[in-house]
């Protein structure tokens, strides 16, 4: 949905509201309160939204897998398998009938050595995404990452890929702290900024990442170019969709 400043705007809005869930209403209500907030900080997930990195992480697992006699995945399989952190990647990986927390730790071992060499093998940044953050940089942005993949890989691939000084915040998952959808990362970048939560924005992929905004109270945006469709971001929440990494600047304040 798109709202206009017109008095015919606001009615074509609320004559769609019927249709939706009532959790989407209320999100959407809210962002019509907030639209004179300006917009301080721009939060995005890692994988899938800033980076393509589904080889790697789907060749580091079957690599995992194969080491303990156990079948392997084609690509397209591990678009589901990620976005709870690597634990439940590895699981998920699992046949089901081996999906102990034994048998998860056992291969994330040979997961978690594999991945830290190659883990920039075949992964990139989406197209676009580069400019954009320069763009919202230039707007003089804060900007932040908040992953679920494990702290270490976040803090070394932000920097190979972007550079120094591009982003302020970057969190990945940390022992002791909850994983999205949980919203404590959030609430953790928030701080630090010194922000409202009327004054973020958050972008991601998938509904794990919708959970998260929802349950942190900011303005969600969904992009479809990574690992998740339009109709699990708006299920879960998504308030705009956005298909390509300049849109997103329509819903900067």
């Amino acid at each position: 949905l798109h709202y206009k400043n017109n008095q015919f705007g606001i009615y074509t809005l609320f004559e769609t509201l019927s249709d939706l869930p009532f959790p989407r209403i209320c999100i959407l209500l809210s962002s019509l309160k907030n639209r004179g907030t300006m917009t301080k900080l721009v939060i995005f997930d890692l994988d899938g939204t800033l980076l393509n990195s589904l080889q790697d992480l789907a060749t580091s697992t079957n690599y995992a897998l194969r080491r303990h006699g156990y079948p392997t995945h084609e690509l397209p399989a591990f678009r589901y398998f990620v976005g709870n952190g690597i634990d439940k990647l590895l699981e998920r990986a699992l046949p089901e009938a081996e999906r102990s927390h034994e048998n998860m730790l056992k291969i994330r071992k040979d997961f978690m050595a594999y991945y830290a060499e190659h883990k920039a093998d075949f992964t990139a940044p989406y197209d676009g995404i580069c400019e954009l953050l320069k763009t919202l940089k230039r707007r003089h942005l804060l900007l932040a990452v908040a992953s679920n993949k494990y702290h270490a890989a976040t803090k070394e691939l932000i920097p190979e890929y972007f550079g120094e000084g591009l982003f302020d915040f970057v969190y990945g998952q940390r022992e002791g702290i909850p994983v999205k959808p949980d919203p404590t990362i959030v609430f953790d970048i928030m701080k630090e900024a010194g922000v409202t939560k009327e004054e973020v924005l958050y972008v991601g992929d998938s509904g794990v990442d919708m959970q998260t905004a929802v349950n942190s109270g900011v303005t969600s945006i969904g992009v479809t170019w990574g690992f998740r469709d339009r109709e699990e971001l708006l299920a879960n929440g998504a308030q705009y969709i956005a298909a390509e990494p300049c849109e997103i600047m329509r819903w900067v304040r």
